[in-house]
């Protein structure tokens, strides 16, 4: 509720909307709101002597907001002391130091640049024996459980998913490994220099894993997300389309910029 309140926000009203969605002017505006909302979260769980648990999304889409969370940071506006962090997915397999890598993405766009403690940083790992993935998924999911996720940061792929819970995903499912679809593949060829090289699988939180969070932002920024936007905010909640699943969590919003807004 407390981003409806932000001037730099304006909520759009459309009543076929079926989940609240707030316009940016930019995503740099946007970022700085939901930044300055995650540090005004962390600040109030300070003050009740608990710890916050942030659930993290990486791709071109948070990148952002991470920037003015460490301008926070570095503004002595925040600590991280307290904040356990747990991302939402990582390929499979892969090697930490691969630049592709969801660790390696953690690291340079947030983690190296403030004061976490590491042991409070939590990501699936793609460098797991295969035998060992599916305890592997368990003890993740036990991590979500026993904590709880305070506030998740989401984006939106253009095949609809949320995490890596790809078309199909039941809204049952928990943290397990996946298939990445083959709009998800190509999607990520430039990256990886091909297809060829874009692993075939990834560790993800299912969407009962997400939906264990008190509140859920789903950001999208320019025209090529437009599309996808509109229809998970407004068919009908589908495996066919994983994100429009937040119509049935209780404490979800879509910030979008202008261009994502434009349908």
């Amino acid at each position: 509720a407390e981003l409806e309140q932000s001037p730099l926000l304006t909520k759009v009203e459309q009543s076929e909307n079926k989940i609240t969605c707030l316009v940016a002017n930019s995503k740099q505006d946007a970022s700085q709101v939901i930044a300055e909302h995650i540090c005004s979260k962390i600040r109030a769980a300070e003050q009740e002597g608990r710890k916050f648990v942030l659930g993290l999304a990486t791709g071109s889409t948070p990148i952002p907001i991470y920037n003015a969370l460490v301008q926070l940071y570095k503004d002595n506006k925040i600590s991280f002391e307290n904040v356990i962090t747990i991302n939402l997915d990582e390929y499979y397999p892969i090697q930490e130091e691969d630049k592709n890598s969801y660790h390696f993405f953690m690291n340079q766009n947030l983690f190296q640049h403030v004061n976490f403690r590491p042991e409070n940083n939590h990501i699936p790992s793609g460098t797991i024996s295969e035998d060992a993935v599916e305890d592997h998924c368990r003890e993740y999911e036990e991590i979500i459980r026993e904590n709880g996720i305070d506030l998740q940061i989401l984006g939106i792929g253009r095949s609809g998913h949320i995490g890596f819970n790809e078309p199909g995903s039941q809204k049952d499912s928990v943290t397990r490994i996946i298939e990445l679809h083959e709009q998800t593949v190509t999607d990520a060829a430039p990256a990886f220099d091909g297809e060829e090289n874009v692993p075939k699988k990834a560790i993800t939180m299912g969407i009962d894993s997400i939906f264990q969070a008190r509140e859920c932002i789903l950001c999208a920024w320019g025209a090529n997300k437009a599309k996808i936007v509109r229809t998970a905010l407004r068919s009908d909640p589908s495996d066919q389309l994983p994100a429009s699943f937040l119509q049935l969590h209780k404490n979800s919003v879509f910030v979008v910029d202008k261009e994502a807004a434009s349908l």
